[in-house]
C-alpha cells in the first residue's frame, strides 16, 4: 500500500513538472523578446531566461493564483534581467577601460540608433517602453506585472517616451552639428 502512495505522488510530481514546463514554453518567445530587449545579447537573454525559468520552478509555491502565471514569470524574468544589468555594471567599473572583444553585430543604423537612446531612458521609464512597443503588451498588462496602478504605468510611458525623444533630438543634433 506504501509503494503505491509513493506512485502517485511521483505522477503527481511528474504532472506538475510537465504543467511546468507546457506553461513556459507558451511564453518561451515573448520572454525571449523581454530578455533579448534588455540585455540585447543572444547568449545572455538566453542565460536570464534560463535563470528566470530556475528562480520560478524554485519558488512555483509562492505563486498564489495559476491564472497569474505569466505575469508572475514576467517579473520574476525583468529581475534576472536587472540582476543581470547591475551585474554589467560592477564588472564594467571593475574593468574600466579593458579591450573589447572585437565582435561587432551588423545592426541598422535606425535600430542602433533606437536603442542607444533607449539607453539613455531611465530603467524604470525604459521597462514600460519595452513591454508596451516591443512586446505590444496594454497598459494594464504592464501594470499587472509591474505590480504598479496603472496610472503610474501611463505616467511613466509618457516620462518614457519625452525621454526618448530628447535622445533622439540631442543625437540629431551631434550628427547634424550645430545650426
Amino acid at each position: 500500500m506504501e509503494n503505491l502512495w509513493e506512485g502517485e505522488r511521483v505522477q503527481t510530481a511528474d504532472e506538475e513538472e510537465q504543467t511546468f514546463i507546457a506553461l513556459v514554453s507558451q511564453q518561451k518567445k515573448v520572454l525571449y523578446g523581454i530578455a533579448y530587449s534588455y540585455l540585447r545579447r543572444e547568449a545572455d537573454a538566453l542565460e536570464v531566461l534560463q535563470e528566470a525559468t530556475y528562480r520560478a520552478w524554485v519558488k512555483r509555491k509562492s505563486l498564489k493564483d495559476p491564472e497569474r502565471f505569466a505575469p508572475w514569470l514576467t517579473r520574476i524574468l525583468i529581475n534576472c534581467c536587472k540582476d543581470e544589468l547591475g551585474r554589467r555594471k560592477r564588472i564594467v567599473a571593475a574593468e574600466a577601460g579593458g579591450a573589447g572583444s572585437g565582435i561587432v553585430e551588423m545592426t541598422s543604423d535606425r535600430k542602433l540608433d533606437m536603442e542607444q537612446a533607449l539607453d539613455g531612458v531611465k530603467l524604470k521609464y525604459r521597462q514600460v517602453l519595452v513591454l508596451k512597443y516591443y512586446r505590444d503588451m496594454t497598459v494594464a498588462e504592464i501594470a499587472e506585472v509591474l505590480g504598479r496602478p496603472e496610472g503610474t504605468i501611463k505616467t511613466w510611458l509618457n516620462k518614457g517616451l519625452k525621454q526618448l525623444r530628447d535622445n533622439m533630438k540631442l543625437k540629431g543634433e551631434l550628427q547634424d552639428g550645430p545650426r
